[in-house]
């Protein structure tokens, strides 16, 4: 099984399905020989998250795929939508941040780096502006807390109420976007 390995200052290894196939996050200290035993262990599981992967992106709506043109114009609205977005909820968060930049990405919808800059996809300029802000409002979010722990989703859900419904919305419509990109 192939397989893309990013180490980080994690202390667990784990599987992440990608567009692009299978990531194994690793600890520095892992080595390779542990990692492959990692992946050896959990080859069932992994095939199984894979195929179903596969089949939801076969039953995703053929909708047309984006032009160049298009993820341009796209990029140039998310450049000035999104940083007006992150200037208003940054004080609301209580936390700055670094550099915004805007990519056109084939499975996040925003990052936020350990130095505090921020990345967003231009696809999100096809989702209604309240995923929008539940988006930045994750990303700042994890200024204070860099992981997904329930502190971090009271902070996320204290500035953003709906967040829970809005991500469930960008987990239901998400994909079929996600892939007039990546078509």
């Amino acid at each position: 099984m192939d397989y893309t390995i990013i180490r980080s200052g994690r202390k667990t290894l784990a599987a992440q399905i990608t567009a692009d196939g299978v990531l194994i996050r690793a600890p520095f200290r892992c080595t390779d020989k542990e990692i492959a035993a990692f992946v050896e262990k959990n080859r069932d599981k992994i095939e199984r998250y894979m195929d179903r992967a596969k089949a939801r992106r076969e039953s995703l709506p053929d909708e047309p795929r984006l032009t160049v043109e298009e993820i341009h114009k796209l990029a140039d609205q998310a450049l000035v939508f999104i940083p007006e977005r992150v200037r208003y909820l940054a004080p609301l968060v209580g936390v700055t941040y670094g550099h915004i930049t805007i990519r056109n990405q084939k499975s996040r919808w925003g990052s936020c780096s350990s130095k505090g800059n921020l990345n967003f996809n231009c696809l999100l300029m096809l989702c209604p502006p309240e995923v929008i802000d539940s988006v930045v409002v994750h990303e700042l979010c994890h200024r204070k807390e860099m992981n997904h722990s329930p502190a971090f989703y009271a902070e996320v859900r204290r500035v953003c109420p709906e967040y829970d419904k809005w991500n469930r919305w960008l987990k239901e419509h998400g994909p079929a976007i996600m892939k007039r990109m990546t078509g």
